[in-house]
Parts: C-alpha cells; structure tokens; sequence
C-alpha cells in the first residue's frame, strides 16, 4: 500500500466504493445522438432570481430541442445559508413559468421526485462524494488540511504584507505535504480535515476548452488548493459537487452564470483528476440594468425585478415573461414573433451561439409592450379567468368587483378586443383597475372623488347641454348614424365640423368636434383616453350612461354657482 492510499484509508474507513462503481449505476443515458442534459442547479438560499428563470428556460429548451433531457438538482450543501421554504419556492417558480424538469422534483403538492438518476439533492449524496474524494486521494491528487480559520486569516494577511497572490498553494499550503504520522495525530485528538485539491505548482499549463457562448477560451490552469470536501459535515463545495454530480448525472451541457467564468479552470482541472469528460460550458452573461449613465448587473437587492415574485406580483402573464426572456437570449426572436404571430413561443428555436456575450439590458418598456401585445390576443374570458387568478391572491377586492356581475365584466374586457386592432391598454394585472376601472361604479366613483372630471375648456352652458344630449343615447342607434348626429348637434352648438375648419377661424366657434366628444367621454368616464365612446356607451348601458352623465352635469353647475 502506497503513502497516498494509506491516507486515503485512514480518511475513509468507511467508504467501500469507487467512482467505477458509482458509474456502473449510472450508466449513459440512451438517448439520441447529439442529445443535451442540461441542470438548473440552485441552492435554496433566498429568492429565485430571473436569471435563474432565464437560464433554465434555455437549458429546458435546448434540452428538449435535441431530444435530451432538463435536471433539477438542488445543491443544498451550504447548510449555513439554507432558508426554510427556497426549495419549494424553487419548484414552483419552474412550474410558474412552464418549467417544470423531466427529472430531479417535479411537483410540490406531494413533493415527487422522478429519474433514475436520484437523488438529485446533493445533501442526500455524499457516499458518491466520498468515494471520488477518497480516488483522488488515492493518487495523490487530494489531501487533508486542519487549518483552523485564525490560521487562514493570518496567511492572507501575511500575503497582503509581501503582496503575494492570496489564496491556498505551494509554499502557503502548509498541510500539503504533511506527513502521514501528522495527519494521524490529529484526527486522534478529534479534529476534522477539509479536503483539498493538490494542483500544480507552480502550474505552467492552459484551461483550454470552447464555451458554447463566447467560444474558444484559453485561460491560466487552476494553481488553487481549494476545498472539495467541508470539515464540518463533510459534504462538498459546489466546485467538486458539480463535477461528480455532472459526470454521475450524464449531463453533457452546464448552462451557467458568468460568475463562475473564474472557477473553471479548477472544474477542468477535477475532470481531469477523476479521469471523465469535460461537459460543454455555456456561461451567460448576467442581465444587467442601466443606473444613470452606467451599466450595472441586475441586483438581488436594489432591484425588485430581480426576484422572479415580483412578476407574480405585477401580473405579468407567464407568456410575456417568457418571450421577454427569450428575446434577452436571442434577440432574433423578436423578428421570429413578428413573422410568426400566431405560433406557439414553443417553436422557436433557442441556440446558444446567438446569445450574446455582453450581459443584455433589462428593459420595463419592451416588457410592458410585449405584455400589453400578448394580453390583446386573449379573449375576454380569458382575460376574466387570469385576472380572478391572480387577484385572487394579491387583490381581493378586485376579485369581488369583477364577481359581482360576471357578464357584465366580460363585455367590459370584450371592449375593442375583437376587431383587426384590438385594445392594448391592459399591461398586466395589476394594470386591470387602471384601464378597466372606469367601467366599474366603485372604482369610478373612488376616482371621480379623488380627481373631478378634467372637461376641456368649454363654458359651463355648454358642457351641460353636451350631457344633456348625450342622455339621449339610443344603443340600437348603429355607430355612424349617431357620429352623424352628434357632428350636427356640435354645430348646432356652435362647435366647428373637424379641427381643420376650427383652426380658419377659432373665434367663431365655441371649439371644435372633438372638444364636445370629449366632454361626452370625460362625463361617462372621468379619464380624457378611454376605449371607443360609442362603443363605451354601449357597454355601460343606457341607466349607467344617464347616471354618469347627470352626475357631472350637477358637478359642473355646482361649480358654476
């Protein structure tokens, strides 16, 4: 028995298997040639990010376009950081967003796991850790370290004073040639080792490999005696966990941050040292947001966008979300919606050597358009149906309001909605009082209170023979024929035909046209842009109309007196 497989010995006593055996489990999958298994791997730490959404919607996409296969794997080894309730959260933000893993957990409500290659919560693995921890050991490529953390801070500071590159290697790495009778002594005394990676040093070879993102990349090899396994509880630093659970997993493709660009020299270097095949890296740039005039990474704490309940928050439809996603991916498929109106976001084909390498700019008023695009190809009732859903949670009262008459609330979300250029005003559903509010006798009289009604600058006289007229609204009247008698009534009145007759001559005329429709829309509606009047009237109904319509008339006398 060799020095390095006694060491190893006295480590693991108890770890019997070996990577061969491990692989011999997990065999490779049989799937089609060319197949990518790709993982969305998050620690249960805090709140889903939208990068996260994001990167897991390429990799579900690029997995299930090459007839592989998508993994949740939840890399629960930082004990420390855990928060109750993140993997959980982590799940259902996949399911949200029509994510849901072919493997790994997928469902919440009971929590299911599925795949055989199980079980994909790194806390639950760590005889496979052992075993390739102890490999490495065994060749010497691996070994033990007791460095108490006041040790470490004192090496940093003492590399800061010669001004020395910081870190754990060569001539700093006090325990890598320890002794055997050294390391015996004080796992006797009850100490627990980490176990660090031996590296090169001095290393004078390249990381080499080609990012699927930013291709060819050539980088400086991994001189680093970092951490594999923790003292504490002997689980791995996500650095050796991703390399066993990739290699044991069959995944093929990692699509990942840009903030772990730094590390892979070290990942290629430990798939190297376990003797498999490196996956494919596809590192994303992160989205970022601009603060003034600079550019900056999207963050967890300054920007609420970031965390993925916002959006559950704001009612955005999972499809807006999706498409804007998918057009910070690849940018094309904004043309691909364009020729493609009608098809499914399904079919359009996301390829990772068009995601761009500079981080893609968050942008609140492409994803309200594209919002705004997508909720007018919905029907009314389906409208209906996604805003009780989502008030259900966020705005109860606005549950109520459209529950009271449910007819009359799909006739109000049927408004312009059916006709070669359907209404574009609802951004979300959150958005839906705001635009729809009017149509609504709580919502219109809280804004009547709050704001009055902003009438354009015609003498009170007028406005209130306006009102008076527009009480006479006769819904089986077809549109053109009452357009035809409000223009003659307007001059009647004494208003111009069109703005164009009014602006020849503006003293002869009390305004124009449009000043009296407008006085019409401000007294039904309280608001100065609202839908179609005609078709506003028509919805409102002939009572609402003669309501609204004597209620601003007693508003303006009031105001006259």
């Amino acid at each position: 028995m060799t020095d390095h497989q006694a060491l190893a010995a006295l480590l693991f006593p108890d770890v019997t298997t070996t990577p061969r055996d491990w692989l011999e489990r997990y065999p490779p999958r049989p799937l089609p040639e060319g197949a990518q298994v790709t993982r969305f791997a998050p620690s249960p730490t805090g709140f889903v990010h939208i990068g996260s959404i994001m990167a897991s919607l390429v990799s579900r996409r690029v997995a299930h376009q090459t007839g592989g296969v998508f993994i949740l794997r939840i890399e629960d080894t930082d004990k420390k950081r855990e928060q109750d309730g993140s993997v959980e959260m982590i799940v259902r933000s996949l399911l949200n967003f029509d994510l849901a893993p072919d493997e790994g957990i997928i469902s919440i409500d009971p929590e299911v796991e599925a795949g055989s290659y199980a079980p994909y919560t790194q806390s639950e693995r760590g005889e496979m850790y052992w075993a390739f921890a102890k490999y490495l050991v065994e060749k010497g490529l691996a070994y033990p370290a007791f460095d108490t953390e006041a040790e470490l801070d004192q090496t940093r500071k003492l590399q800061e004073a010669q001004r020395v590159k910081p870190g754990y290697y060569g001539r700093w790495a006090r325990w890598r040639d320890a002794s055997l009778d050294d390391v015996q002594a004080r796992l006797a005394a009850g100490e627990q080792p980490v176990i660090r990676v031996r590296a090169p040093f001095p290393a004078e070879g390249r990381a080499k490999f080609v990012d699927a993102i930013k291709g060819p990349l050539d980088l400086p090899e991994n001189d680093q005696d970092a951490v594999l396994l923790k003292s504490s509880n002997r689980l791995p630093t996500y650095h050796f966990a991703h390399v066993v659970d990739d290699t044991l997993m069959r995944v093929n493709l990692v699509i990942r941050g840009d903030e772990w660009l730094p590390s892979a020299p070290l990942h290629v270097q430990l798939f190297d040292f376990i003797d498999q095949p490196l996956p494919t890296y596809a590192h994303v740039a992160p989205i970022a947001k601009m603060d003034g005039s600079s550019k900056r990474k999207i963050s967890k704490r300054k920007d609420p966008e970031a965390n993925v309940a916002y959006y559950y928050e704001q009612g955005y439809p999972v499809q807006a979300v999706t498409e804007y996603l998918l057009n910070l991916a690849n940018s094309d498929f904004y043309d691909w919606r364009k020729a493609n109106p009608t098809a499914p976001n399904s079919e359009f084909e996301v390829k990772l050597d068009r995601m761009g390498v500079a981080s893609p700019l968050f942008d609140p008023v492409k994803l309200n358009d594209i919002s705004k695009d997508i909720i007018a190809t919905y029907t009314a009732e389906q409208v209906f149906d996604y805003a009780i859903n989502w008030a259900g949670q966020y705005n109860p009262r606005l549950v109520a309001i459209l529950n009271l008459d449910r007819a009359y609330s799909l006739k109000v979300f049927n408004v312009e909605r059916t006709g070669e250029a359907p209404r574009k005003d609802i951004v979300n559903w959150s958005d839906i009082e705001r635009a729809c509010g009017l149509f609504f006798d709580d919502l219109f009289n809280e804004a009547i209170a709050a704001n009055g009604y902003p009438f354009p600058n015609v003498e009170a006289a007028a406005i209130e023979k306006i009102l008076g007229r527009g009480m006479s609204f006769d819904p089986a009247q077809p549109k053109e024929e009452w357009l035809a008698a409000m223009r003659a009534y307007a001059e009647e009145l004494g208003f111009a035909r069109d703005v164009k007759t009014f602006k020849k001559d503006p003293t002869a005329f009390k305004g124009h046209f449009g000043d009296m429709m407008m006085v019409l829309r401000v007294g039904l509606s309280g608001k100065t842009n609202t839908p179609d009047l005609y078709e506003m009237q028509q919805t409102l109904g002939v009572d609402r109309v003669q309501q609204r319509l004597k209620r601003a008339a007693e508003y303006v006398r009031e105001r006259a007196l």
